[in-house]
């Protein structure tokens, strides 16, 4: 699609080739060219549809370039498998979100576990709890 500064560039070649004076009737030859052009597609596009049938009602002309032909019909079944890989994960995932839960409560359990005994005992086996050194042993 031309940016604005070819289509500047193209107004000021046309005013330099034809002249000023000539430019509004090129333009509406140029518009009747563009209509003209458009008819003859549709009227091809509604020929063909006529002669393929009512299973092709639903035809556009743009679904026969080969990189949306190849989207539509390749890769919609390649979209299948994708979102049956999409569920499988999702199923995983929320199976190890379930067994992650568990283990954090066993992990808390284990913790509510281990300092209730360790207010048992007195507090004498508690983790990180200074241990008496003698220098004269070693």
């Amino acid at each position: 699609m031309p940016g604005i500064q070819e289509w500047i560039m193209l107004a000021v070649l046309a005013t330099i080739m034809f002249g000023p004076e000539k430019i509004p009737e090129l333009s509406r030859k140029a518009a009747r060219i563009v209509y003209f052009l458009r008819s003859v597609a549709n009227n091809a596009q509604n020929q063909l549809r006529e002669e393929l049938g009512p299973e092709y009602a639903d035809l556009d002309i743009r679904d026969l370039h080969p990189k949306t032909f190849i989207q539509k019909h390749i890769l919609d079944d390649v979209q299948h498998d994708l979102d049956g890989i999409k569920s499988d994960l999702s199923d995983v995932r929320s199976d190890l979100d379930g067994n992650l839960k568990d283990a954090q409560m066993m992990g808390e359990d284990l913790k509510h576990e281990l300092e209730s005994a360790q207010g048992h005992d007195g507090g004498a086996s508690r983790a990180g709890a200074d241990v008496p050194f003698d220098v004269d042993a070693t």
